[in-house]
């Protein structure tokens, strides 16, 4: 399977890095706003660097373009890849705009789509799903989660106007797997504030944050975020109580669960699994296959509702409906 990548920044890198890992797979194009940029992303990872994208679509011969630009920055290219007939993966969120968001997912129902919420194909939330898919664990009742880091990211992501903030950049990956896990709640509240950047030059995103998901039938989601906690360390976490188990994740490939119903035990779970890696290879079998993937673009935009929902309900200090 021949990949293109278009953006070139540290997400792209990640993806690079993960492509080489799959068997059958090779980088063989990227393409920036810059071609310099583009160049120097080739000579590292391999593969042509290209001054457009719509003569890389033309030349390269691809099968799959990989889109990691900043949410904000999205104008058409998701659409130019579909209709050029070329399966896509679109880093999340997909967008900042629900109508464009729809728009991507409508163009793509021809080629094979995916969003990148690379999280569900942890080792550990794997072995939850297969728990709850087989009834071992009972229904979902709460969630919680929680994204903290200290770190002032690349400028896009400072201004609010491009990623959105950190609600919607990054906290989007928790709340997807409370998306995945409980379904679409049916209202929230949030409250968010700059706390500690309100001096730093182009910081517009809030960096604190909290949100409560409600369930019409009593369910309860919680998620909160900062960007002023401990530097150079990436703070992740979430727990999953459900009527016979709990699972309590130190990251995609950590946890413990721990079965409630009858005798009380305990299962660790600690997995090595690339999750990047492991969302090619799902989409290069996809591909083969002729089978929607395992995180159908669709999934981005229902998981956009609520991070866009939730960034709505703190801005306006009001219970937002969804």
């Amino acid at each position: 399977m021949r990949v293109g990548i278009l953006g070139t920044g540290g997400i792209a890198a990640r993806h690079a890095a993960a492509v080489a890992e799959v068997e059958g797979v090779e980088l063989v194009a990227a393409t920036s706003r810059s071609f310099e940029t583009a160049q120097a992303f080739s000579t590292r990872h391999g593969g042509t660097a290209y001054a457009q994208l719509d003569r890389m679509l033309g030349e390269a011969e691809l099968d799959l373009v990989i889109v990691a630009l900043p949410p904000g920055a999205h104008a058409g290219e998701v659409e130019a890849i579909a209709t050029a007939g070329v399966n896509v993966l679109v880093e999340k969120p997909i967008s900042l705009d629900l109508g464009r968001a729809r728009a991507m997912v409508a163009a793509t129902d021809k080629v094979t789509a995916a969003c990148g919420f690379m999280y569900r194909f942890g080792g550990a939330v794997e072995r939850w799903t297969a728990l709850d898919a087989a009834g071992a664990t009972g229904r979902t009742g709460h969630f919680s989660g929680s994204f903290h880091c200290n770190a002032l990211h690349a400028p896009w992501w400072r201004d609010r106007e491009m990623s959105g903030g950190q609600m919607v950049e990054q906290l989007i990956h928790i709340v997807d797997l409370q998306r995945s896990t409980m379904g679409m709640p049916s209202s929230v509240v949030a409250r968010s504030s700059n706390f500690r950047h309100t001096h730093t030059p182009g910081y517009s995103s809030e960096d604190m944050s909290a949100m409560i998901f409600g369930y019409d039938d009593g369910r309860i989601a919680v998620l909160h975020a900062s960007n002023i906690a401990v530097p150079g360390r990436w703070m992740k976490g979430w727990q999953i109580v459900a009527e016979r188990a709990t699972g309590i994740f130190a990251d995609w490939n950590n946890a413990e669960i721990v079965r409630t119903e009858g005798e009380v035990a305990s299962e660790t779970v600690a997995m090595t699994s690339n999750p990047f890696a492991a969302q090619i290879a799902d989409l290069r079998d996809a591909i083969a296959e002729r089978r929607p993937p395992r995180v159908p673009l669709g999934d981005g935009l229902a998981t956009l509702q609520l991070v866009l929902a939730a960034r709505r309900a703190a801005d306006e200090k009001r219970e937002v409906s969804l």
